[in-house]
């Protein structure tokens, strides 16, 4: 016997094999025993996900022995039949050649026959979006109201191109990307029987690599077989097919918490240098990313195939972090991949968002200046928070051995403000600040006085005084700005 490929010898054979489409299978084994049947099927999904094998489990099903039956011998000589695509009495029509009025004319005519052997005559029909609109409006009758020896099965990756009269005659099922889990214990699987001593990482990696698909991993597999022999590691896989280790993106990740910006394009350019795909590189790092901020919702999730040790390490990295940071690095790889897409210098935009992550990691925030300030004020003498409230609202604060002056004699210029008597470092600053903090309420600050001014001694108003310029002249914000080393935008 000629040799076979992994994706043509481990194709599934009955509803137990299919993998990752569980949601699927319960359906389809459900109506098969209540023997609720509809007479047209529509299996929707991208490439290698199973479309074509379980359109064949379920004329299997339909036609086996004793059918239908969800429990069928998959070496029966009907269900060989099938699998091998020779049934008289299962059809497999190709929708990208066969695509015309006339070939659907002929359909409706052979639709009349009985079958040769099983129960129904069962017609498949791949890639059926790329039937015209007049071949699709000429099966409509067909398709609605078929001989009840009749069933249909469609397979699309574009369901948007589906007549809407169609996809209303059929029953619809979405087939999922599989998990990069499920594909990886595939192929361990694969290479236990094939007696191949497959590298768990080697396992992620072309997993990872074929985004959902396992067909795409079953023929990456067979090609690294050919190319290594019977031991296949991580590091074949990245010389084949260009693709980023785990350990790569943990080490750009760890950088990035870090804010070691110099190590972080280091290795960017490693990569570069290396042949590596950057567009892959950042999905990767977005999907690690993405990963960290699910552990802090949920410490039990796993590490996307980072090995253990180093996930916990960034992990507690990351816990000086707070979500929203985490949500602000993944805004800055989304607008980074959207110009990478179309860019002829890849690597130029890939180190500019690296960049802005480091920044965006490392901004003061509004937020945190008003924490860390309203945590300040219960550790400073009483004097300076008193000053530093009235200058904030540029208030000048009466001495407390004068009587309160009358609104037209009211004093214009403030008091100059006593300094702190205690200084406190940024991480007691930050350990003080409470968790919430309670609004005072709003004082009345000079430029709104609630008296009118005589109207028989008119006096040439006062220039007004800026607000905000007295709060950055105020001593408790100059020493907040110090603490954080940055400065305020006007």
């Amino acid at each position: 016997m000629s040799y076979q490929v992994f994706a043509r010898k481990y194709r599934p054979k009955t509803f137990d094999d299919v993998l990752g489409q569980d949601h699927i299978v319960r359906t389809l084994k459900n109506a098969i025993e209540q023997k609720r049947l509809a007479h047209a099927y529509l299996f929707v999904g991208p490439r290698g996900t199973g479309k074509t094998s379980t359109a064949r489990i379920l004329a299997k099903a339909l036609n086996c022995k004793g059918g239908p039956s969800i429990d069928f011998d998959p070496d029966d000589d009907l269900c060989v039949e099938i699998a091998e695509g020779r049934s008289l009495d299962v059809l497999e029509i190709d929708g990208a050649s066969n695509n015309g009025v006339d070939e659907v004319r002929q359909l409706r005519e052979t639709v009349r026959f009985a079958p040769a052997r099983g129960q129904f005559k069962i017609y498949y029909i791949d890639e059926v979006h790329m039937l015209t609109n007049q071949a699709f409006n000429a099966l409509l009758k067909t398709l609605e109201e078929p001989p009840e020896h009749v069933k249909f099965i469609f397979a699309t990756t574009e369901p948007h191109k589906i007549l809407p009269t169609i996809l209303s005659r059929c029953q619809r099922f979405d087939l999922r990307p599989i998990p990069s889990e499920t594909i990886a214990g595939h192929l361990l699987h694969i290479a236990r029987e094939e007696g191949i001593q497959l590298h768990e990482a080697a396992a992620w990696a072309i997993a990872k690599g074929a985004d959902g698909g396992m067909r795409d991993a079953q023929s990456m597999l067979d090609q690294l077989v050919a190319f290594c022999g019977e031991t296949v590691t991580e590091a074949n896989v990245l010389d084949v097919f260009g693709f980023t280790s785990r350990e790569t993106v943990a080490t750009v990740i760890g950088s990035l918490l870090a804010r070691d910006t110099p190590s972080a394009l280091t290795t960017i350019q490693r990569e570069a240098e290396a042949g590596r795909e950057l567009g892959q590189l950042l999905n990767e790092l977005i999907s690690a990313v993405r990963a960290l901020l699910v552990a802090k919702l949920d410490s039990k999730t796993g590490g996307d195939g980072i090995p253990a040790e180093t996930w916990a390490q960034l992990c507690n990295a990351a816990d000086a972090y707070p979500p929203e940071r985490l949500l602000s690095v993944i805004d800055v790889f989304a607008e980074t991949e959207a110009r990478m897409k179309w860019a002829s210098n890849k690597r130029l935009h890939l180190e500019i968002g690296i960049i802005k992550t480091v920044q965006t990691l490392g901004e003061v925030r509004l937020s945190d200046v008003i924490k860390v300030l309203a945590g300040a004020s219960e550790h400073l003498t009483a004097p300076v928070t008193e000053v530093a409230a009235n200058s904030i609202l540029s208030e000048p604060a009466p001495p407390a051995a004068e009587p309160t002056p009358t609104p037209a004699e009211a004093p214009r210029e403030s008091a100059p403000a006593a300094k702190p008597e205690t200084v406190l470092s940024l991480d007691q600053l930050i350990a003080s600040a409470p968790e919430e903090v309670e609004t005072a309420p709003e004082p009345v600050v000079a430029d709104s006085p609630p008296w009118k001014p005589e109207p028989s001694a008119p006096e040439a108003p006062a220039p007004k005084a800026d607000p905000m310029e007295e709060f950055y002249k105020d001593p408790l914000i100059q020493t907040a700005l110090e603490m954080f080393e940055a400065t305020l935008k006007r």
